[in-house]
């Protein structure tokens, strides 16, 4: 089975903890267990709900994030990607093989944008 999974990043390729203001997307793309190609990508700026939508457009059928609030989850799912929250602190090579491998577990990260910011995790 084919998958793009994207993982939102830094400029070291290390997982950004919040993906809706990463500088960078690692998209990797892979065949079974095996990743075949890696991209990075810049995303457009910050609006509530372009990224889920705009990562479905350009193929993504997973997202591996740190933080994530439950309408981004939502809108993930809408567009046809599945969304992965609670990651660790990794590259995203290691974390979509982890991943892939069944060797990595998320933890509830979930984040509720209020006046406070209140977000667990990150």
């Amino acid at each position: 089975m084919t998958k793009k999974i994207a993982v939102p990043v830094n400029e070291a390729g290390i997982l950004d903890a919040h993906f809706g203001h990463c500088k960078f997307f690692a998209l990797l793309h892979t065949n079974g267990k095996q990743i075949v190609s890696e991209e990075k990508v810049i995303p457009p700026p910050h609006e509530p709900g372009l990224l889920p939508r705009w990562l479905g457009e350009k193929g993504v059928t997973d997202i591996i994030a740190g933080g994530m609030g439950q309408k981004a989850i939502q809108l993930f799912t809408q567009n046809g990607v599945n969304a992965f929250v609670g990651a660790p602190k990794r590259s995203a090579v290691e974390l979509v093989e982890g991943h892939l491998n069944g060797e990595l577990s998320f933890n509830s990260n979930y984040c509720n944008h209020d006046t406070n910011h209140s977000c667990t995790g990150h």
